[in-house]
C-alpha cells in the first residue's frame, strides 16, 4: 500500500515570456505605490522658505485675476426690447 503513494511534486510548467512580464509589472507597480504613499506620510524639509512664499503668492495673484476674468465673460448683456405700440 505504500508502495502505491506517489510523493514526488507535481510538474509546474515554465512561465512564459507574458506571465514572467506581468509578474514583474506587478512587481514594480507596488514599489511605485509605496514611494507614493511614503511621499505623502513623511514630510520633507522646506529649506527655500522665500521662493516658495513667493511662488504662493504670484499664484493667488493669477487664481484672482482668472476668477475676474471668468467672471466678466460669463455676464452676457441684456438684449434690450422695444415695446409695441
Amino acid at each position: 500500500m505504500a508502495a502505491d503513494l506517489d510523493f514526488t511534486p507535481p510538474e509546474i510548467p515554465e512561465p512564459t515570456f507574458m506571465e514572467n512580464i506581468l509578474h514583474y509589472g506587478l512587481f514594480l507597480g507596488a514599489i511605485f505605490q509605496l514611494i507614493c504613499v511614503l511621499a505623502i506620510i513623511l514630510p520633507t524639509p522646506k529649506s527655500h522658505k522665500t521662493d516658495t512664499e513667493g511662488f504662493e503668492l504670484k499664484g493667488s495673484e493669477v487664481v484672482k485675476k482668472n476668477k475676474a476674468a471668468a467672471a466678466s465673460t460669463s455676464k452676457k448683456p441684456k438684449k434690450e426690447t422695444k415695446k409695441k405700440r
